[in-house]
């Protein structure tokens, strides 16, 4: 899948752009605050309806304006997808593929697979159990929609059950049909959920060790109740607790994705440069996996990863990246001169670009 043209409209400080990118490369270089981190989250919004820092519709939409607007031509495995989206501020947003409007917004998930590595993926290995459980999610989400379909049924039906113990209600059968489908979902995204993370290991450690050219050993476990048991018994057990607590203790949304560097946890030993080789090569076998699973080539958002990585590994990753394995990239930086010496040691069709102050500028190709 190949994205040949972007439209933007007052997203973020992008006021207007008009942008025709290269099969294969696309390099952005610009000062920080200019919106080449605008302009990758713009192609991702076109893939996931949503801003991949978690920034609300409202926030999107540039300052003094009431509507953005972003559109996207692909070349989809030989056939052209257009994917149309507008925010308006206090609307609901509309999604149109190939000027046809979804009924629902899940029905996209999945076209247009996508991987994105971003400084923020910090929080993958710092922040709370949350973080983790929705990059799996979204893993999962682009190639099984009978996943995001579990997924989504649950969330409903644990916010039931979370406003009935909330309200302190006694109605045992409404308590007993809620955790029927905890149950019955709930299983699923497990289940899936473990597969995935069997299948990512091996890649993942293979990326690590290919990035730092060490015998460094990284892991993932994958952390649940419902290795304990199942569901069903484990909501009734813990039913009257929970109606102390006022929320749902037991379920999925409780798991965790347990990060490790050579058997400790990562997030205790990690130095800044085993972290961010950590979080690349774990985004590298997200791309491995969804490449394999999915019905075309993801494209691959690489913003602002080169900081704080030694040149050996920089060198690493751009060897890795530019094999025959991966497809159309975006990259950001924030060097020219680094970006020079990359595009040098390439081989492949590149499209170098300038942003600044919102202006996104083709600049002309090294000799």
């Amino acid at each position: 899948m190949i994205l040949n043209k972007l439209s933007v409209l007052n997203y973020k400080n992008i006021q207007q752009a008009e942008i025709l990118f290269s099969p294969k490369m696309n390099y952005f270089f610009g000062n920080n605050g200019m919106g080449k981190t605008n302009l990758l989250d713009a192609i991702y919004y076109l893939s996931f309806c949503k801003s991949y820092h978690h920034t609300s519709d409202n926030q999107i939409i540039l300052t003094g304006e009431e509507m953005c607007v972003i559109q996207g031509s692909y070349d989809y495995e030989g056939r052209e997808e257009e994917v149309f989206c507008a925010i308006r501020r206090r609307q609901r947003k509309q999604f149109k593929r190939n000027k046809k409007e979804y009924d629902k917004l899940s029905e996209h998930i999945g076209l247009l697979l996508l991987v994105m590595v971003s400084p923020t993926d910090s929080d993958l290995i710092q922040g709370g159990s949350e973080e983790r459980r929705r990059f799996l999610d979204l893993i999962i989400s682009q190639q099984d929609r009978q996943y995001l379909y579990a997924l989504i049924q649950y969330n409903k039906a644990l916010q039931q059950r979370n406003s009935l113990l909330k309200n302190q209600s006694t109605d045992r059968s409404l308590y007993d049909v809620l955790d029927m489908q905890l149950d019955r979902y709930g299983k699923l995204v497990y289940e899936k959920r473990q597969l995935l993370v069997d299948e990512l290991i091996p890649i993942f450690n293979e990326y690590y060790q290919n990035i730092c050219q060490s015998s460094e050993q990284v892991g993932l476990r994958y952390l649940s109740q419902l290795a304990e048991g199942e569901l069903m018994e484990l909501l009734s057990k813990n039913r009257e607790r929970d109606c102390v607590l006022g929320y749902t203790s037991t379920g999925i949304h409780k798991d965790d994705l347990e990060m490790t560097l050579n058997g400790s946890l990562i997030r205790r030993i990690g130095s800044q440069g085993q972290n961010k080789t950590y979080l690349i090569a774990l985004k590298l076998s997200q791309f491995a996996f969804l490449n394999r699973e999915g019905r075309t080539t993801p494209i691959l958002l690489l913003d602002d990863i080169f900081d704080k990585l030694d040149a050996n590994r920089v060198e690493q990753i751009i060897k890795l990246v530019s094999g025959e394995t991966f497809g159309q990239i975006f990259i950001t930086d924030t060097n020219r001169k680094h970006l020079d010496e990359i595009l040098l040691a390439m081989k492949h069709d590149y499209t170098l670009f300038h942003v600044e102050k919102g202006t996104i500028q083709t600049m002309q190709k090294l000799l």
